[in-house]
């Protein structure tokens, strides 16, 4: 139990790590939350800085929630009779990013450390929808989008391969939380005026 408990501050505290205004601040000299969207995230940093900005974060960000449910897995002791571990430290690094403990508990959308989560608990669920979600963002150029249907694919794909019903229900705790923080997104998307992702600078 002790093992869980450090598992989950860990990932909280991991979850919690602003890579985006880090990097930004100290590679490329730009506060992210001074441009464009505001948002620290890997989309944000791609239209403002270039496409090695928005990769390096999108990377980073993916990795803060692969720490976070490894941290239950196998730290703590979660696999395999106690698939929930992932879950509840996976939760936990999301949360982290969406209200840092280094950035007055604010944060961003959680799409890339969610990912990050997915590529541990479900590495194949992972793989498709990132595969659906890149083909929407290349073909519309809307991020967002890409973003919104992959999560709902997420608990589907969950029940189709039959994955434990604690993943199905991270999946759909997931995808409900990924899209409610996409309704200003969702808006724009409905009345045009959504920004599309531009060539790599």
């Amino acid at each position: 139990m002790l093992e869980l408990i450090i598992a989950c501050v860990l990932s909280y505290v991991i979850g919690s790590i602003p890579n985006g205004l880090i990097l930004g601040k100290a590679v490329w000299g730009v506060d992210l939350r001074e441009h464009g969207s505001k948002n620290i995230g890997a989309t944000n940093a791609w239209r403002t800085i270039g496409k090695p900005a928005g990769i390096s974060i999108f990377v980073l960000d993916m990795l803060k929630g692969f720490l976070g449910a490894g941290l239950g897995i196998y730290y703590a002791g979660g696999f395999p009779d106690h698939p929930e571990y992932g879950v509840i430290c996976g939760i936990l690094a999301v949360v982290g990013h969406s209200w840092s403990l280094f950035l007055k508990f604010k944060g961003g959308k959680s799409v890339s450390t969610g990912l990050g989560v997915l590529i541990m608990l479900m590495p194949v669920v992972a793989a498709i929808v990132f595969l659906v979600w890149l083909a929407i963002v290349f073909v519309t150029r809307y991020v967002s989008l890409g973003s919104i249907v992959g999560a709902a694919l997420v608990p589907v794909l969950a029940l189709i391969f039959d994955m434990p019903m604690v993943y199905i229900g991270f999946g759909t705790l997931a995808a409900i939380f990924i899209i409610y923080r996409h309704k200003s997104n969702i808006e724009r998307l409905l009345n045009g005026t959504e920004s599309k992702i531009k060539a790599a600078k």
